[in-house]
């Protein structure tokens, strides 16, 4: 049965205003990989100010005070190993009812002992950071030789300890060949599930090269084409939503889902090269795996999406210098439901320039970061995204068609 473009895309069925989905607790900014892309610059010691773990308690005892749906409370880093009382606030979140996720660096704090500790303290996903297939180029990357080797050891006994395993791939210029490959690696080590996250531009990533609108485009197009063989999202790239909204689109018309004539080098290549990993399985005895695709669900910064960094300031990502308020002072459950800024990212209708006016805006509503980061309008159009709105046409121009324009 063909996809609707209502199926494309699941909606959070409660009030955004109301609590966030996803609640991302930067735990300490301590970590021992430089990594090149880091958001956060983080350093070699904690932070004297780092929430103390009382602290992390009430804000936790905070976060569960929504109610059901009880928001997921994801923790991180720099790396989140780097506190002593990891055990004790995962066991005290995981108490509250809340479901408590983790998101560790590779290194050697990072041990099947520790992380089945966490495991039975209550943290039942995971995430690990691959960059790229290829050993040099990942661990240039993180900063440390052997971390690749070491992430592929950590995911393979993580899923034979049968914990929810996510695996984060940063995507630019020197990375984006070495998809259909990490895709393999994906597919090998049995993740449960695939984030692509587009660089912003902020901390050491501002150093790294990002790719421009055309070439994402393609790399969403390529990413909807292998969403049947694994669980597959963006970070920093809600445009894939209003992608796979138009493919379900376009099927319903008859039409070619992958809307070849606007697609470029960067798909051709990338579509290559899946063929080819492909074939080299299936020599190996590997059918193709299948699966229904998984529908990504419509949260963005600040709209069902909010991130507490090491000394309790909310911002609406992890990506954005300017703060909405600190948990110490009025707790996150105000500051999520009143801030003036959180509030204003849950209306997309009101957004400046393009995105104000995309009949997508519901459903993606751009990269908010990208916007801030490169334009400093938090509220205006997202430069990564060359989609023209209907709107903004010209009446010869066909409603729906994927007009899509470099920067």
């Amino acid at each position: 049965m063909t996809a609707t473009p209502q199926r494309a895309v699941r909606r959070l069925k409660h009030d955004m205003d109301d609590r966030p989905m996803i609640v991302i607790w930067e735990v300490t900014r301590a970590c021992q990989l430089v990594c090149k892309h880091c958001r956060a610059d983080s350093q070699p010691v904690a932070h004297p100010e780092q929430l103390t773990t009382e602290q992390g308690k009430a804000l936790l005892e905070d976060i569960a005070s929504f109610g059901k749906p009880l928001p997921i409370v994801i923790l991180t880093g720099g790396d989140a190993f780097e506190r002593p009382d990891l055990h004790e606030i995962i066991s005290y979140g995981a108490s509250l009812g809340l479901h408590m996720a983790l998101s560790p660096s590779v290194t050697p704090k990072l041990t099947r002992a520790a992380v089945r500790e966490m495991h039975t303290a209550g943290a039942n996903s995971m995430s690990l950071s691959l960059d790229a297939a290829k050993a040099e180029t990942h661990d240039a990357f993180r900063g440390i030789s052997g971390v690749f080797d070491a992430t592929i050891e950590a995911a393979h006994w993580m899923r034979e300890d049968k914990v929810r395993l996510q695996v984060n791939t940063t995507v630019t210029r020197d990375t984006v060949t070495q998809l259909p490959d990490v895709l393999r690696i994906m597919l090998d080590v049995d993740a449960s599930l695939w984030s692509l996250f587009f660089l912003v531009p902020t901390g050491r990533g501002q150093r790294l090269q990002t790719l421009d609108p055309p070439e994402i485009e393609d790399v969403l197009h390529w990413m909807a084409d292998v969403s049947d063989m694994i669980a597959i999202k963006t970070t920093e790239a809600p445009q894939y939503r209003r992608v796979l909204t138009q493919r379900a689109r376009w099927r319903e018309e008859g039409r070619d889902a992958r809307d070849l004539p606007n697609r470029g080098d960067t798909y051709a290549m990338l579509t290559r090269e899946t063929e080819r990993m492909l074939a080299e399985r299936a020599e190996e005895g590997h059918a193709r795996p299948q699966r229904p695709p998984r529908p990504p669900i419509d949260i963005n910064s600040g709209r069902g999406f909010a991130f507490v960094d090491h000394r309790g300031n909310v911002y609406p990502s992890g990506f954005f210098p300017q703060d909405c308020g600190n948990v110490k002072d009025v707790g996150f459950t105000r500051i999520y439901r009143e801030s003036d800024l959180l509030r204003a990212l849950r209306r997309p209708d009101e957004y400046h320039g393009k995105c104000g006016v995309c009949e997508f805006n519901q459903i993606c509503g751009g990269s908010r970061s990208h916007a801030y980061a490169v334009t400093g309008d938090i509220l205006g159009s997202d430069p990564t995204c060359g989609y023209i709105p209907d709107a903004m046409r010209g009446p010869h121009e066909r409603p729906g068609h994927a007009v899509v324009t470099p920067a």
